[in-house]
């Protein structure tokens, strides 16, 4: 997989690959023995009382709602089940995110979206107190929800150097001269490196594009940065979405298009999964030899929600 601004990654195989090469650095868990297949979440409501739903390859692809699944949700929320989306699109505000999903027909409320970027952005003080940032971000953000000292780490490069602590948010402005700069400069000043969105790929309407948590892990490999990781598969964004639902993670499946990010983290958070075959990651494939290959076992499997 090769860096670059606007890059894509067409090769599902590729990043499972990516994935389970940093597998060490995910949260331990464990799953069960087989999946269940069903053909929906109407038949997996059956067994739980809410669901944590991923953005990407479960609701929409890019900027299009996966067919069916505003009517999905409109059926779970008429039975009575708890819905909050656990999203690691750290490119947008809640705001912002509330306002796509609006767009595409859904009917989430403020309560009901949870950012990995807003998960990172709270704890910021606490892992650097009154530290400066440079923001690796997309163009046009205006970081009004950020409330510490923040640089453009794209527009001025040399915020790199300069800043107490870095915050990676999107790779939509970042390329491979960038990062090896990055690299260059954590190696010089090691300093804080908050990785907002643990994604290595996403799904678009165009490939896999490449998300900060590939460049994060190559940051480790290269220099052996102190990182902090933000989002799924990590605990702070469950322990945020679950609290939002008031249910027992029990209680909760956690639905998702990735095995490394969404189904091992929902299972390391004591939720049960729901692995979605037909969309996002895995498109076009066979999931089994890729749950065989990892042995993450989501709870169940569904084609579409």
């Amino acid at each position: 997989m090769t860096a670059g601004t606007g890059g894509m990654l067409s090769d599902a195989e590729a990043a499972f690959a990516r994935y389970e090469a940093v597998r060490s650095r995910l949260p331990a868990a464990r799953f069960p023995r087989r999946s269940r297949l069903l053909p929906s979440l109407e038949e997996v409501a059956d067994q739980v009382d809410g669901f944590l739903l991923d953005a990407f390859g479960v609701l929409n692809i890019g900027e299009t709602a996966i067919p069916g699944a505003v009517a999905r949700l409109a059926s779970l929320r008429a039975r009575g089940k708890r819905l909050v989306v656990l999203t690691n699109a750290a490119s947008y505000t809640r705001p912002q995110l509330l306002a796509k999903y609006h767009r595409l027909g859904f009917d989430f409320t403020a309560d009901e979206v949870v950012a990995s970027r807003d998960v990172a952005v709270a704890r910021l003080d606490g892992i650097a107190p009154g530290a400066s940032w440079a923001v690796i971000a997309a163009a046009g953000d205006g970081f009004t929800d950020i409330p510490a000292d923040l640089r453009d780490a794209v527009a001025d490069p040399d915020a790199m150097d300069q800043a107490d602590g870095i915050l990676f948010l999107s790779t939509a402005r970042w390329s491979a001269r960038l990062q090896d700069r990055l690299i260059g400069s954590l190696a010089r000043n090691p300093r804080p490196l908050v990785i907002a969105n643990p994604d290595i790929v996403a799904p678009r309407e165009d490939g896999l594009t490449l998300e900060p948590g590939l460049f994060g892990h190559d940051l480790l490999d290269a220099v052996g940065a102190t990182v902090h990781w933000f989002g799924k598969p990590f605990p702070d964004a469950f322990t945020e979405g679950i609290a939002r639902t008031g249910l027992a993670p029990g209680r909760l499946a956690m639905v998702g298009d990735t095995l490394h990010t969404d189904v091992l983290g929902g299972a390391a958070a004591g939720c049960r999964s729901v692995l979605v075959t037909n969309h996002g990651l895995f498109a076009g494939r066979d999931t089994g030899p890729f749950i065989d290959a990892s042995g993450i076992v989501p709870d169940y499997r569904v084609p579409g929600i």
